[in-house]
């Protein structure tokens, strides 16, 4: 079995713990106004490599020696979870070769529905860490934002606390879209039914993706938005965290 695999970047700082090897996986049905890889939406491109799991791992542990006790690889997109075959396996492989592993994902292929969810309960097993974004609470303000309903995602992520798998939460703040006081704060009453989160982190909006946009002849709906505030950075932190 062969991944459709957009790029890789060898020494990731900040995808998972420690240093990770991170595999971008091509195909998301997402439509994030703010995407800055809006070049792996397609299930594939001219520059698609296809590479099975042995190859992928081969080409990992050349840098294991970085990774110290709490590295190892991290597969993102695109949206992993669309290749849900592939990425069984792959980390099927990788714990047999004792390599830490990690899903950088929005959920949104999530369902209780087969065959999806017997082979998520068997990923699970050989999953470490899922980095999860919440893209918005509210239904509405979600779909406008992504083109997709939320309902599965927070269903998803109910049932990684239910198994209580370890994730990190993540939250994109965009003025005048995510930044919203009562949202935020809604999000955090959601958060504080799960008991599986270890870390949550505010990833400030930037446009650095908007090029890509135009190369591919998509309109980005968000060229005047502006970065977020220092404040309005820490404002979200904290309550998010509970701690305002």
């Amino acid at each position: 079995m062969k991944g459709a695999v957009h790029s890789i970047e060898t020494f990731g700082s900040v995808d998972g713990p420690g240093i990770r090897y991170i595999i971008f996986l091509q195909g998301c049905n997402m439509r994030c106004r703010y995407c800055h890889n809006v070049d792996t939406w397609a299930p594939k491109r001219e520059d698609t490599q296809f590479l099975d799991a042995d190859e992928l791992l081969d080409k990992a542990e050349r840098y294991k020696t970085y990774w110290g006790n709490d590295g190892g690889i991290t597969v993102s997109g695109g949206e992993a979870l669309l290749q849900i075959d592939f990425l069984l396996e792959l980390f099927t492989k990788a714990k047999k070769r004792g390599i830490n592993t990690c899903i950088d994902t929005a959920l949104q292929p999530f369902t209780r529905q087969e065959p999806f969810f017997s082979k998520f309960e068997e990923l699970m097993k050989v999953t470490d860490l899922l980095l999860v974004d919440i893209k918005h609470i509210e239904p509405e303000a979600h779909k406008d934002l992504t083109a997709n309903d939320n309902a599965n995602i927070l269903d998803g992520m109910r049932y990684l606390s239910d198994i209580n798998k370890p994730i990190w939460i993540r939250h994109v703040l965009v003025p005048g879209i995510t930044d919203d006081d009562e949202a935020l704060r809604k999000t955090r009453a959601f958060i504080e039914t799960l008991g599986n989160v270890q870390k949550i982190e505010v990833l400030p909006y930037h446009n650095l993706g908007v090029y890509k946009f135009k190369e591919l002849g998509i309109k980005y709906t968000l060229e005047d938005t502006p970065a977020p505030s220092k404040e309005r950075v820490e404002n979200a932190e904290k309550i998010l965290r509970g701690q305002i």
